[in-house]
């Protein structure tokens, strides 16, 4: 039963959400931090940094986490599925009418909306992780140092996770020395 209830709550979110993994975050934290109660806010930070930070799309990167915690193996199985039938499906089947109906008014504007949506959806998830992280000069560097490597110098976002974990690490490092002091 818990499997099938993982494929269900993931194929919902595969095929209502639009705009790719990071418009996804926020549902999946929704389902299954409140709705399911399956793992708590601090899984869900760990769930999508792992995500992220390993090959693949973080949306399916967080099912199979999300289904490996819930249910060992055959939940990553059931929730991956889950959340990439709907969009295997969904795109398999609009490119068969997509190039008769590109040069209709109606469908751009659609599609214009739709950006806009999805814009909205990955603020959320970028405000929702900014709440629930740490807070301190260190973060706020990181961060600020992430951003301009990625949009400004336009380093490869492997590099900057690799760059951001070692900092983690030797910052984590210096504050349990000094405790320790």
């Amino acid at each position: 039963m818990k499997l099938l209830e993982l494929f269900l709550v993931f194929a919902r979110i595969g095929a209502f959400t639009f705009g790719g993994g990071y418009a996804m975050i926020p549902l999946i934290q929704k389902e299954t931090v409140e709705t399911k109660k399956w793992i708590t806010d601090d899984d869900i930070l760990e769930i999508i940094a792992i995500a992220e930070s390993t090959p693949g799309p973080i949306a399916i990167n967080s099912a199979t986490f999300v289904g490996y915690r819930v249910a060992g193996v055959l939940g990553a199985m059931c929730s991956t599925l889950g959340v990439i039938l709907p969009s295997f499906l969904i795109i398999y089947l609009i490119s068969f009418v997509l190039r008769e109906f590109q040069d209709i008014k109606a469908v751009q504007y659609a599609f214009f909306g739709i950006r806009a949506g999805v814009l909205a959806l990955i603020t959320k998830a970028l405000w929702l992780m900014y709440k629930k992280s740490q807070k301190n000069a260190v973060a706020y560097i990181v961060m600020a140092l992430s951003f301009i490597a990625v949009a400004v110098f336009d380093i490869s976002v492997l590099y900057v996770v690799i760059g951001c974990a070692l900092i983690g690490l030797i910052s984590s490092y210096i504050i349990k020395r000094r405790s320790k002091k």
